[in-house]
């Protein structure tokens, strides 16, 4: 201490808060790591070790230059490792973070073999000069400093001349190094680089700084010391030897706040694939911690307090501090809930779809805004339904505005793997969106989120991205489920009014044609002249009749479980339909005949209605109005990548806004393949075909 209460607060508190922030952020790379690598020890090791350096500085200051003895002299042989180390450590972590040891031939590792091995023999030599060649003696206030106890040129000590060169060489590699990194192997790894190069490389710069004001600091002392002795020196330059030392500490706390933006910021070090606001909200609450700490038990000490009271006052900012952890960890969980209630409040779908179940519920699209503008601020996004789900979740979700062409986005993205949390796209291809976040379900891919960049120029952190995707997915399920029901309760509706229409229609016939045909016939019966004209009458009631009950839908009367999908297929176009087409042709894949053996019931018997409704409307419909037209059917199974159904008639197609081939029956159709997870769809041009395709992945 130098008996100045300002210069000795100050000094203590900034070598106390260095402690505090390198440990803090030491041990968090080394707890919230994806995986714990060589690396990754070299680097929480050399924040930990530069934290030792700052405890036995902090324990100097707080014994004092005049108190000098044995704890002294440890504390003080005990900080000369970490000035060694630390230095190569940097450079070690540079190159372990630009892929140094990634990679075989690479430009970065031929260009720093030999500078590594040079600088590992120069941290050698430091080690072997600090601990054979007495660089600095035991130390008392009656000694005078002779050069001729350390190996010194001039009588300047080698250390002296050699330690500066050696920190220049280390700064001025690293920085070498993060302007010409090897690519990342990481994900999003290069963009993380790029955005964490401004920290790193302030932070090599001030360390050189630091280096400049030591070397200059060690220079002085050295020549200066020698011609007095140890208290003499102290007495005289004392002041000023704590000046340069609070500058000096004050600089490295810069370095520290810098590298630890990085850290906590891009997660540079840890291997997380994105950051996360959690760990930046608890870096600043770190850096409070140190501050308020450091500044109050410094004072203390300044003040030559009892160590009671330093005691009480550590209790006190113990205690203070975790209460405001707390209610900030509360505070921040009820914003959490409130920004995460649009996406748990129910959707009220079942009172949409009974008042309007001619559409889709749109409160989807409020939450996806919702998503946007209040969790990840992002200037656009496109939620785009892909694979099954497709032709059920309806059209793709557009933020900010609508109208935008996305139809064609699924056919640009590369292939996406349910491991990737996230893929950066180009910005050009996909109108403004940089980063694209796969969505999946049990059975596979249902779509595709693409974000375009935060409105703060940020990166997405990792709490956001997994809340984007989960949302995502259950937008896009909410969606589909949505539009099923729709379907199946209007057509539950049509065909109870087609139901009730037709009970009322045959009601009708019965009463007043077939009921008197049948009255009057047999009072015909009575006279014997009247039997031909009762059978003629007869005869037309049995025509009636016969028409009534084909118009009846008949039910499902083959077993597809037994004769197999294949086999009821051919079953039905033999004894219902094999007069309705000129020919048949059959092309079966083996594979396609293997997996229908092997399917589930109830997807087989899916597939089979299906099928069997797109064959019945071929024969209704194929002809159009010339009944006398050939027509000719074409059926083929095929096993590659699931099972996929194809069955086309060269009929007379589909007209636009036309009701022909199905209408209703295949929107049915549609619902139950998608309720499976396979899909159904039409194509078709008019004179020529039309085609109906049914796909079942194999994951279905």
């Amino acid at each position: 201490m130098t008996d100045n209460f300002f210069l000795d607060w100050l000094t203590l508190a900034v070598s106390l808060f260095n402690t505090i922030l390198l440990f803090w952020l030491g041990l968090t790379v080394l707890l919230n790591a994806e995986r714990r690598t060589m690396g990754l020890f070299i680097t929480s090791g050399t924040l930990l070790l530069g934290g030792a350096f700052f405890i036995s500085h902090s324990a100097i200051l707080g014994i004092g230059f005049f108190d000098l003895g044995e704890a002294f002299n440890f504390w003080l042989r005990l900080g000369f490792i970490p000035i060694i180390a630390i230095p190569f450590a940097w450079y070690a972590i540079m190159l372990w973070y630009a892929g140094f040891w990634d990679r075989e031939q690479t430009g970065l590792r031929k260009k720093h073999r030999v500078r590594l091995i040079v600088i590992t023999a120069m941290s050698v030599g430091m080690i072997a000069l600090f601990a054979w060649a007495n660089p600095i003696a035991t130390i008392t206030l009656a000694t005078r400093y002779d050069p001729a106890d350390a190996v010194s040129i001039g009588g300047i000590p080698l250390i002296v001349i050699f330690y500066p060169l050696y920190i220049v060489l280390c700064i001025a590699s690293s920085l070498n190094v993060l302007r010409h990194p090897n690519p990342s192997q990481r994900m999003m790894g290069d963009l993380a680089r790029r955005r964490a190069r401004p920290w790193l490389a302030a932070t090599a710069i001030v360390l050189l700084i630091v280096t400049l004001l030591v070397t200059a600091l060690m220079l002085w002392v050295t020549l200066a010391a020698s011609h007095s002795t140890v208290a003499e020196f102290y007495s005289a330059m004392l002041i000023i030897v704590a000046g340069f030392d609070l500058i000096i500490e004050s600089l490295i706390g810069v370095s520290i706040l810098l590298v630890g933006q990085a850290i906590v910021s891009y997660e540079v070090f840890t291997g997380k694939t994105l950051p996360r606001h959690g760990l930046v909200r608890q870096w600043r609450s770190a850096i409070i911690l140190a501050i308020g700490f450091s500044a109050l038990v410094s004072a203390s000490l300044a003040l030559h307090l009892r160590p009671i009271y330093t005691l009480l006052i550590s209790t006190f900012i113990i205690a203070v501090f975790s209460a405001l952890f707390s209610w900030r960890s509360f505070a921040e969980r009820e914003s959490y809930i409130q920004r995460l209630r649009p996406f748990v409040a129910s959707q009220r779908l079942y009172e949409h779809l009974l008042a309007h179940p001619e559409s889709l519920n749109d409160n989807t699209a409020i939450t996806f805004r919702a998503l946007c503008e209040d969790v990840l601020d992002a200037k656009l996004a496109y939620l785009i339904p892909l694979g099954a789900s497709a032709a059920l979740a309806g059209e793709s979700l557009v933020y900010p505005q609508k109208g935008c062409e996305v139809s064609d986005f699924a056919q640009r993205l590369e292939t996406l793997h349910s491991d990737q949390i996230c893929v950066q796209i180009d910005p050009q291809k996909f109108n403004g969106a940089s980063w694209a976040v796969p969505l999946w379900s049990e059975r596979g891919l249902i779509g595709v989120l693409l974000l375009g960049e935060k409105n703060d120029g940020g990166l997405y952190a990792q709490e956001e991205i997994e809340i984007a995707r989960a949302t995502g997915e259950r937008l896009i399920d909410m969606r589909a489920s949505a539009e099923t029901a729709r379907r199946l309760l209007t057509l539950q509706r049509q065909r109870l009014a087609e139901s009730q229409v037709m009970d009322r229609q045959t009601r009708r016939v019965l009463h007043d044609d077939i009921l008197p045909n049948i009255h009057a016939a047999m009072l015909m019966l009575n006279n014997e002249k009247n039997i031909p004209p009762a059978i003629a009458s007869l005869t037309h009631t049995h025509r009636q009749i016969s028409d009534l009950l084909r118009g009846v839908p008949r039910a499902i009367t083959l077993d597809v479980e037994t004769l197999g999908l294949i086999g009821a297929m051919q079953e039905t176009m033999k004894n219902e339909l094999g007069n309705a087409f000129d020919s048949v042709k059959w092309q079966i894949d083996p594979k396609a005949e293997q997996r229908s053996k092997v399917m589930p019931p109830l997807t087989a018997e899916v597939l089979f209605c299906a099928a069997r409704e797109a064959i019945r409307n071929a024969a209704r419909y194929g002809r159009g109005a010339e009944s006398a037209s050939p027509l000719n059917l074409r059926i083929e199974l095929n096993g590659r990548k699931g099972l996929t159904i194809l069955i086309e008639d060269d009929g007379v197609g589909i007209k636009s806004n036309s009701t022909d081939h199905g209408g209703h029956g295949l929107s049915l159709h549609h619902t139950m393949m998608a309720i499976v997870g396979g899909s159904l769809n039409v194509e078709s041009e008019s004179a020529k075909f039309t085609r109906v395709i049914l796909t079942l992945p194999e994951s279905a």
